[in-house]
């Protein structure tokens, strides 16, 4: 793996993992990875997943539930005002309701719907359906 940009990576990871039909992949720790793993959760796309430490930086078990069509990063990661994030809504998911944009906003990492009702703006990282 490149490891220049560890998001992406992982990403790719559980992309390829769902593509060949597997119930759990390991992916590189970070803090960012967790924050967009969490918002995966939440909407529902993961099961549980948990820090292994392996004495380095540490690795990621996540279990895949089979509801993931596709994940990817956003790069470059483009920032957006609130009045804007309908348009990249439109750009990077399929339907309108189907799936969800991840963002990192001055209030933290959310999915693109928690940013329009607070009203954020912010920067894109992620998007998964």
């Amino acid at each position: 793996m490149s490891r220049m940009d560890l998001l992406s990576d992982a990403l790719s990871a559980i992309m390829n993992a769902v593509m060949v039909g597997k119930s759990e992949v390991v992916i590189p720790r970070s803090k960012l990875i967790g924050a967009v793993l969490n918002e995966m959760q939440k909407a529902g796309y993961i099961g549980m997943f948990e820090i292994i430490d392996d004495g380095r930086g540490g690795k990621i078990k996540v279990q895949l539930v089979g509801r993931i069509n596709r994940c990817g990063a956003i790069k470059p990661r483009f920032s957006f005002k609130k009045n804007e994030l309908d348009q990249w809504v439109r750009h990077y998911l399929p339907a309108r309701g189907m799936g969800v944009l991840i963002v990192s906003t001055s209030q933290g990492i959310m999915s693109h719907q928690e940013a329009m009702e607070k009203g954020l703006g912010g920067i894109l990282l992620a998007y998964v359906y």
